[in-house]
């Protein structure tokens, strides 16, 4: 035992443990930097969920139906959407057709993502991820340097899944209390929320800012032109952000290590 202690031998398990605390540490602190991260869009989200929590109730569905349906989608738009073709006796047809159109770029925006996860992103931590993908999340986890870890985008989805559901919970139990005004003046928060996620990007580097305008450019052509108006909100959001996209990839193409 003496011989072994003076070869060294036994530190091993001492390194070892010491290296398991590491790299524990350092996942926790991914952690805990996605839920910093995600803490803005987490308070965005309490106050347009609230809106809609409110405006389910009006259409019919009970608070838990409410709850419900914000705890199993994160999608602002396509949950507008759903409540909507509820509320009009829609058919199954119609509300299915209205969340594809709509959540349509959910997709390519998790297979942009998928593009950025480290190898430890195994296949169920996709689906997590697929189904937590929201544009601000997708904006703060693509704008994140290097790669996006399973422990960094699980603590940045937290706060805006709980900011999601607790603020429909809240809107649907009480929000009826609350001037029409000061619940319209909730809705808005979002595009602030995602104007202060774009912004600081746009200042680092002007070709996100080209592309931004771009963009711009196109959703006003589309929503005020007259032949263009017959296509979908879904749609042209999906129509700006590739076109927006393939111009700054063929435009600006990324060197090797940026």
């Amino acid at each position: 035992m003496g011989s072994a202690k003076r070869l060294g031998l036994g530190a091993i398990p001492t390194r070892r443990a010491g290296r398991t605390y590491i790299r524990e540490g350092k996942r926790m602190e991914q952690f805990l930097q996605g839920i910093k991260d995600g803490s803005p869009i987490g308070i965005g989200y309490f106050s347009v969920s609230f809106t809609f929590g409110l405006a389910a109730v009006s259409s019919g569905l009970n608070w838990w139906e409410s709850l419900l349906v914000s705890m199993m989608n994160l999608t602002s738009a396509g949950q507008f959407a759903g409540i909507t073709v509820m509320a009009a006796a829609g058919s199954y047809l119609e509300l299915a057709v209205s969340q594809f159109v709509i959540n349509l770029r959910y997709a390519l925006m998790s297979i942009s993502l998928s593009q950025k996860v480290d190898s430890q992103f195994g296949a169920g931590k996709k689906l997590f991820l697929g189904f937590a993908n929201t544009d601000e999340i997708f904006a703060v986890a693509m704008s994140r340097e290097g790669e996006v870890g399973s422990r960094y985008f699980g603590g940045l989805a937290v706060l805006p899944y709980l900011g999601w559901t607790l603020g429909t919970l809240a809107g649907a139990v009480c929000g009826n209390i609350l001037p029409r005004q000061v619940s319209d003046a909730l809705g808005l928060a979002i595009y602030g929320m995602f104007i202060a996620i774009i912004v600081p990007a746009m200042k680092k580097d002007s070709r996100i800012l080209k592309m931004v305008l771009l963009a711009v450019a196109l959703s006003c052509a589309l929503y005020y032109i007259p032949v263009f108006q017959h296509i979908s909100e879904g749609f042209a959001i999906i129509i700006c952000a590739v076109a927006a996209s393939a111009a700054g990839a063929l435009l600006f193409p990324m060197e090797e290590g940026e």
